[in-house]
């Protein structure tokens, strides 16, 4: 009777672990750098479409993922990725690891067929109208007037070693002053920043809302939202241009039913997601979509060269030689 027991017991473990394991292939692991707002909109709609339990979140730093993305090609564990389209494309020139999506969501600007965009972050200056006013500063028309000696310690901007965010700002120096002149502008910059060099793109905005600092660079979409909610912060669009950052889905091709299921996933998180994503980070990627006037930035441009993981780590070597 004993031995029976034990022999059922035993059975029920092994029936249990091989449903766990089963249902744990067929769950779809989704890789994103996206912050809270961007996973909550993907969770919603995958929700909403009947989903819910089939799929797990990671959430990791752009580098993190991205280093993972390089390094691990398609034996990376997740199906799905939402990721700065710059390293998609890197990681799919190094190892084809994604899919051609099954889909055609009608973006307004032409991509590669394994990728589409999710959302789109744009870069300018923000200040604290409180600060400048106490300060007796004028509002910085230019990244350049951020150098004046009136602004030492009174700047935030985002570290390109730690934040794409920080890429942006630097696009913005080199399109407009070239790398020589540039140079310089970036090393004063970064004398009147000081201790207020912040690892997360939204370093910068927490900064100047708190009054610790009177101006600062960063995600557009953030000040908006600031002035809005009645905050004495005022948005700029500098001079030297409004550059942006799309983050994109891709499924990696691992020709498994997990594949199948996270290209659905996919298509549900185009479809149903975008509203939600939109009221975070207006910015237009679709057709039919629109945004307010207010968030329609002055000076919106394109970096010259495409973006890509090689031309980051060039960026990032002119940052560290103009310290």
């Amino acid at each position: 009777m004993k031995k029976v027991t034990i022999f059922l017991v035993l059975l029920g473990l092994v029936l249990a672990i091989t449903g766990c394991n089963s249902k744990k292939e067929e769950e779809v692991v989704i890789y994103t750098n996206g912050d809270e707002e961007a996973v909550a909109a993907m969770e919603n709609a995958l929700n909403k479409a009947g989903y819910e339990g089939e799929y797990v979140f990671q959430s990791l730093g752009t580098s993190e993922l991205g280093g993972k993305l390089m390094a691990e090609g398609k034996q990376i564990e997740a199906d799905l990725v939402t990721m700065s389209s710059y390293f998609l494309e890197s990681s799919q020139e190094e190892h084809s690891m994604f899919k051609d999506l099954a889909f055609d969501a009608n973006a307004l600007e032409e991509h590669p067929a394994f990728y589409t965009p999710i959302l789109s972050n744009t870069g300018a200056i923000f200040v604290n109208t409180e600060v400048l006013k106490e300060k007796g500063l004028h509002i910085p028309a230019t990244i350049k007037d951020l150098t004046k000696p009136e602004f030492k310690g009174l700047v935030s901007i985002p570290n390109i070693l730690d934040s794409s965010t920080g890429w942006l700002l630097i696009q913005a120096i080199i399109n407009e002053y070239g790398e020589q002149e540039g140079k310089t502008i970036l090393h004063d910059l970064i004398a009147n920043v000081g201790p207020h060099l912040e690892s997360s793109g939204s370093g910068p905005i927490k900064k100047v809302q708190a009054g610790e600092v009177a101006a600062g660079f960063g995600l557009r979409h953030q000040a908006v939202q600031a002035k809005e909610s009645g905050a004495p912060i005022d948005f700029v669009d500098p001079v030297e241009g409004n550059f942006s950052l799309t983050e994109s889905i891709a499924v990696v091709d691992k020709e498994s039913k997990t594949t199948d299921l996270a290209m659905e996933m996919a298509e549900v998180i185009i479809n149903d997601a975008r509203k939600d994503l939109l009221s975070s980070y207006p910015v237009a990627l679709y057709q039919g979509e629109t945004v307010d006037e207010m968030n329609k930035p002055a000076h919106s441009m394109k970096f010259g060269q495409s973006l890509t993981v090689k031309l980051l780590e060039q960026h990032q070597a002119f940052f560290n030689s103009a310290k």
